[in-house]
């Protein structure tokens, strides 16, 4: 009886072990993005998509600062990022750890983001980062900048889409690099429009198929100093924020940008829905929500902000660590 028993916990050991070497075991803990932000939504959809529960793994709202630190330190296994391609964040891991690590989707993941999110899919090519030996598929959405209607009046509207696409060679953020005319509209549908910049992007040629806002702002009244929402310190918006900023106080007389860390998209919508921001970065999707009223904005639908313009495509980057043996989100169950 007693060798039963002990061979009955040397085989729940011994499965324990298998366990947590795979990544399982329901403790995995996962960055899930900032409260408020796109990315967490995001990756709520995704883990759901991939069968994985609230209970499946412990989350963390973190900004992906905080969470490649996080993942370079030991203290966290898995994170989500909405971010540029190249992302900083993901080589400065690799640079401190030398193991970093991107999880790629399935194709039925892939299929609920697009379902549930109106996310793209997206491959990200192995020359993407030294570290890779394959491509990643994953998904996309569109970095998006709006402005609040209260306070930014069609001639400001005007300036900010022509300065932004104008002189975005003096940006040297890399992801200015997709700052350009062509992309001027992309994650526009759907959104109203910023009559200011709607009549710059037909001067120029573009059709601007969409609803153009109305917009209480006059010139007049404008404010000298507007504050653009960004996002977290270790992400893209707020660096690129920074240098946007930068280059409008440059070449819009009269106008000081501050940029400012927030929460990202979400909080960044809602800020303006308030009043207390006059410019934010968020990515399409969210943006559509707060316009319509739905998922976290549901109720409270957002009427006083519109789109001046496209910045880059956001790529949902899962990022985990050699070191942890997760190969894919299934890991996590």
């Amino acid at each position: 009886m007693k060798k039963s028993i002990v061979l009955l916990m040397s085989i729940g050991f011994l499965a324990t072990m298998i366990l947590a070497a795979c990544g399982g075991g329901g403790d995995s803990r996962v960055a899930i993005g900032p409260a408020g932000s796109g990315t967490q939504a995001a990756a709520t959809v995704i883990l759901e998509g991939a069968g994985i529960e609230e209970g499946d793994y412990e989350a963390y709202e973190e900004g992906f600062g905080n969470a490649r630190d996080g993942l370079q330190d030991g203290n966290i296994d898995v994170s989500f990022g909405l971010l540029g391609l190249p992302a900083g964040s993901v080589n400065d891991l690799q640079a401190n750890t030398g193991d970093a690590k991107l999880i790629g989707l399935t194709e039925d993941e892939i299929q609920y983001a697009q379902d549930e999110l109106g996310y793209l899919p997206y491959t990200i090519s192995a020359d993407s980062y030294d570290f890779l030996e394959e491509d990643v598929e994953t998904v996309t959405a569109y970095a998006v900048l709006v402005g609040n209607t209260n306070t930014i009046d069609h001639e400001l509207g005007y300036e900010l889409a022509r300065v932004s696409v104008e002189h975005a060679d003096e940006n040297t953020h890399a992801q200015s690099d997709h700052m350009t005319l062509e992309n001027a509209l992309s994650g526009a549908e759907g959104l109203p429009v910023h009559p200011g910049a709607a009549e710059y992007y037909e001067e120029q040629g573009l059709d601007v198929s969409g609803d153009v806002a109305d917009v209480a702002a006059s010139e007049a009244d404008r404010p000298d100093e507007l504050i653009l929402g960004t996002g977290s310190s270790g992400g893209t918006y707020y660096p690129l924020g920074g240098e946007m900023a930068t280059v409008w106080n440059n070449h819009i007389d009269g106008v000081n940008v501050t940029s400012t860390e927030t929460g990202a998209s979400v909080e960044n919508l809602a800020s303006i829905g308030r009043d207390e921001q006059d410019l934010g970065m968020t990515v399409h999707v969210p943006a559509l929500n707060a316009f319509n009223g739905e998922e976290d904005f549901e109720g409270a639908a957002v009427e006083n902000f519109a789109f001046i313009g496209h910045i880059y495509p956001e790529v949902m980057q899962i990022i985990t660590r050699e070191a942890t043996e997760i190969e894919s989100l299934e890991d996590l169950k």
